[in-house]
């Protein structure tokens, strides 16, 4: 006998239902990360190139006033998007230090 008999039918609707839409959520949240790992190789491609320029005119990796605005910016994107500030900060903060790193490595 299988588990499902022992589940009223009733019951067995609402799990059926249920996991119906955890596939949509689901399938909804690949789309969304493909989108997020396609926009940071664009992202990524655009901060290369400044890299290029930055270390042809001898310019610095960082560009502390311009990360302020960008945080601050995106910290106010963050909130009118319902999306906690602090995280939004702090993956800001993990991809700025990663543009800087191949900034440097550009100037190697």
């Amino acid at each position: 006998m299988t588990e499902s008999a022992n589940i009223p039918e009733a019951d067995q609707d609402d799990v059926a239902r249920a996991a119906e839409i955890l596939l949509g959520h689901r399938e909804s949240i690949d789309r969304l990360d493909a989108i997020l790992v396609y926009t940071l190789g664009e992202r990524f491609k655009h901060t290369q190139a400044v890299g290029q320029l930055k270390a042809e005119h001898d310019l610095p990796p960082s560009d502390p006033t311009r990360e302020a605005k960008q945080i601050a910016r995106l910290e106010d994107l963050a909130k009118r998007a319902n999306l906690d500030p602090d995280f939004a900060k702090a993956f800001l903060n993990f991809i700025i230090q990663e543009v800087i790193r191949h900034h440097k490595k550009h100037q190697e």
